[in-house]
Order: C-alpha cells, then structure tokens, then sequence
C-alpha cells in the first residue's frame, strides 16, 4: 500500500502542480464559499479492468455495513474531533441550515476519510468541487451523489444497485475507497490520483480545483482554531 501523503499547509500545491487552481476555482464560482452550480463536474473516472484480488478487497472495503461513528482512544482525541466538526460547520452553515444534517455529514466524511487514510479536508475539498455538496447531484458523464461515484462502481465492487450512490454515506464511502484505490496505484502521488478520479489524468484543472478547495478548508480550521486560541487567551 502507498504511504499515506502527509496533511498539507495552508499552502499546499498538489505534487507540483501549476498553481493557478485557486484563479480558475473562482472563474467557476468555487473560490472562497460553498455555491452550488446548477450541474455536477462533468469528469468521469473511466471503468480499468481490476485484479481478483483488487476487486476483493474494494467490495470488502465498501461491504463493511458499519455506521460510521467515530471510535477515539482516549478523551483528548475525542475533543480534537469535536472541535473539528465546530469549526468546519461552520462553512456548512449556509448550505446546510439544519445542525442534525450537517453534523451527520461531518461525522461521515470524517469517519469515512480516516478509514481510507485520507484528509478529511481533502474530502471535503473534493466534494465542494464535485457536488457543491448536492446529494443528488449528477453530472453529464452520469456520475453520481456528493462525490460523484461512476455507476459502474455499483457494479464492479458493490450489489449492482446504482441507486444507492444516492445514499450520503454510501456515496462517500465508495468515493473514498475510489480515491485512495487511485492513489495506491499512482504510489501516493496525489495530483496523479486527484486526475484519475476526475477521468483527467495527467491535466492540471481538476486537480488544482480541489487543490484550492482543500486548501479554503485548511485555511479555514486555522484560523477558526486561532481565533478561538486567542479568545482563550483574552479571558484568562
């Protein structure tokens, strides 16, 4: 298995890649909030024959019927996620207005993410880019849900039911899976990965959009966690 790439700074460009992501980000109306398009990126990953042994283990990975709730070690990994979820609903706020609802999705992404060892910022950059965060969203090319999961996925690694790419955490557990499938067969690197994903490998565009997506999203638990530091230290 690929090595796990290491969270990025505020900063971080995707393996490399031209930084121009956050410019053609805010030409598509990605850049600086959480505005839905009126469709889904229309990139679409491409159907590759897979190993037994490959298909296997991806339709043991999206079979696990397990709800995802968060298990910590210890009390002080239960606060960190906590805070977490604080800080990152409150990007969510004007695109999901109900608490229960968002929290749901956070807790989801969240568990869903650490169990692919991915970011679950990466996640929800990557989501912002394909959906808008539309459940139901669907693209041109027939991708589906918030992580936009090509319904030949359905078939190859799941019971053949498309329709349940609908379903939020069924949708990101299958992109998930999908994702870090993707980066173990490109060895970690991400801009690679990110483009395989999209159905685009090789090109720039996608993966700098979710490049700055993921970085609004880092920047943005920064400086909620410094803001609250310094609020700390105000009232002592």
């Amino acid at each position: 298995m690929a090595a796990h790439p290491a969270a990025p700074s505020a900063t971080h460009r995707v393996n490399g890649a031209p930084a121009w992501g956050l410019a053609l980000a805010l030409v598509c109306g990605l850049g600086g909030g959480l505005g839905a398009g009126t469709s889904a990126w229309a990139g679409a990953q491409a159907e590759e024959p897979l190993a037994n042994a490959v298909r296997t283990a991806l339709s043991a990975a999206v079979g696990n019927k397990a709800p995802p709730v968060p298990v910590f070690a210890d009390a002080a990994q239960r606060q960190q996620y906590e805070q977490w979820v604080l800080k990152a609903e409150q990007r969510l706020l004007k695109r999901e207005p109900n608490e229960m609802v968002r929290r749901e999705l956070l807790q989801t992404i969240w568990y869903e993410a650490k169990r692919a060892r991915l970011e679950p910022t990466l996640v929800l950059g990557l989501i912002e880019v394909e959906s808008g965060f539309r459940q139901h969203a669907i693209s041109v090319a027939g991708a589906r849900g918030l992580m936009q999961v090509m319904p030949f996925w359905a078939r190859l690694i799941g019971t053949g039911d498309a329709g349940v790419l609908f379903h939020k955490q069924t949708n990101i557990r299958f992109g998930c899976v999908i994702l870090r499938h993707y980066l173990d067969i490109e060895k970690g690197n991400m801009f690679l990965a990110l483009g395989r994903y999209n159905g685009s490998r090789g090109r720039a565009e996608y993966p700098n959009l979710v490049n700055a997506a993921w970085n609004r999203w880092e920047r943005h638990l920064q400086t909620s966690q410094l803001a609250q530091a310094e609020g700390g230290a105000l009232n002592r």
